[in-house]
């Protein structure tokens, strides 16, 4: 199998696993509204907690999240056989192709969520360390100003410049950016509220 006919296959079936948008599946198996329907009308974790199932919602996170981890290590595993430059290639490429199967999900209209646990599960699978520290300022934020897109949009723009100190200017570095651009891009009507000052702070549903 030549390198060419490797990324297309790990471009094709890591954007197949990311088009399974969990927020769907699991509220369609928990008796749930369809996230699309209710609340921000995004299909993902934050959207499906104001339906009151925290269940449903930790699910959600998690296969999200997971998807993510699982696209980018498989195809670690798969590029051994190739050098190292053509290695990290296959891995970013299904990085990007899962993230970007959330986003645009083949099985669900192409109606997908913003790709924050996704993100974070793709980072995970890059650098562990890395995706941590992401993760952690996203936690902080949320946790601080209750905000989730203000959380999602300081740990997109944290990503990059995370990613340049650990590795430079590598081709992971590149993914990286245009994730954090794809995130970024899909929170444009958050940033508008915040700069307008109508974002709301999350709420929880006893609240």
């Amino acid at each position: 199998m030549t390198i060419y006919v490797a990324l297309g296959l790990a471009a094709l079936l890591s954007y197949l696993l990311g088009s399974i948008s969990f927020a769907i599946v699991v509220s369609r198996l928990r008796g749930l509204a369809d996230p699309r329907s209710y609340g921000s009308n995004n299909p993902g974790a934050t959207n499906v907690l104001r339906s009151g199932d925290k269940l449903a919602a930790a699910l959600t996170l998690f296969g999200d999240a997971a998807k993510g981890l699982v696209a980018v290590l498989l195809a670690a595993a798969f590029a051994q056989q190739w050098p190292a430059p053509q290695q990290q290639l296959l891995i970013i490429t299904a990085g990007v192709a899962v993230f970007f199967g959330h986003l645009l999900p083949v099985f669900f209209r192409f109606q997908g969520g913003k790709g924050v646990a996704t993100a974070f599960g793709v980072l995970l699978g890059f650098d562990p360390t890395m995706g941590l520290m992401v993760g952690l300022i996203w936690l902080l934020v949320a946790k601080l100003s209750r905000i989730s897109s203000l959380a999602a949009l300081c740990a997109a723009v944290a990503a990059p410049l995370l990613t340049f100190w650990r590795h430079g200017a590598e081709a992971m570095l590149w993914a990286v950016i245009v994730i954090a651009i794809l995130l970024i891009a899909r929170h444009q009507s958050n940033i508008i509220q915040l700069l307008t000052g109508k974002e709301k702070a999350f709420k929880k549903p006893s609240e």
